[in-house]
């Protein structure tokens, strides 16, 4: 089976412009939906607000028009950190429609295209935050969302040839990571000393998890989750 179409949000930098890069390099025909482009050569991008419904049935509609989507990757994500007597149910209600509601929208658009072809790679960018993390209230709710949804799709597309899996990431030297701590300073090092394997993620290191699960020959492991943490999810390190 050839051919491969592989929609990636937030494709356009981190983790997801690394990942549209190793699935470009194998053949496949990449598009990025984010919010804003990164020139990157050879890689369809396409600019939506992930976070307004009606932009996102938009794009999902353009896709599937013109594209037999075989993989779907729901990378696109933000934190709004806050503690519980500062967090804001705007908070909620905007991670929720970015982290899940986007999710479903674009799957429910290219589903028909993998049933059809009775193939297809679903896959979403968790965190290890999942499992509780200070000032995270909206981020850790919808993360952990997403591996309930993931597990849910996982028994329901099974038959179709369909698998759906998370990957997890623990800190990881992206944007979204400086925006909390910041980039060279002493609380990077400290927590990066204070990991079981030592040291902070690359976005290689989660683009290697991606990889595993988009493959083809990985259609017998659906409905899992896979944290890329470096031990944190095991060694009760605060992040």
């Amino acid at each position: 089976m050839s051919g491969y179409t592989a929609v990636i949000t937030g494709g356009n930098k981190g983790i997801g412009a690394d990942l549209a890069q190793a699935m470009r390099g194998r053949g496949w025909h990449v598009v990025s939906l984010a919010r804003h482009r990164s020139g990157a050569g050879g890689i369809e991008e396409i600019t939506a607000d992930l976070t307004d419904p009606q932009a996102v049935a938009q794009a999902a509609a353009d896709i599937a028009a013109r594209h037999q989507v075989t993989h779907l990757v729901h990378n696109a994500g933000i934190i709004l950190p806050n503690l519980v007597e500062d967090a804001r149910v705007e908070e909620m209600q905007t991670l929720t429609q970015l982290h899940l509601g986007a999710a479903l929208q674009l799957l429910q658009a290219f589903l028909p295209a993998m049933k059809e072809r009775r193939f297809g790679r679903v896959l979403f960018n968790a965190s290890r935050a999942a499992l509780g993390a200070k000032t995270r209230t909206a981020y850790s709710a919808s993360k952990a969302g997403m591996i309930g949804m993931a597990r849910t799709w996982a028994l329901e597309l099974a038959p179709h040839g369909i698998t759906v899996n998370v990957v997890a990431p623990g800190p990881v030297l992206t944007d979204n990571f400086w925006g909390v701590v910041p980039k060279g300073s002493d609380a990077e090092s400290d927590l990066a000393t204070r990991l079981p394997v030592g040291r902070l993620g690359t976005v290689g290191d989660i683009t290697r998890a991606f990889m595993f699960f988009a493959e083809p020959e990985a259609g017998f492991v659906t409905g899992q989750t896979l944290y890329v943490c470096g031990g944190a999810s095991i060694g009760g390190v605060p992040i």
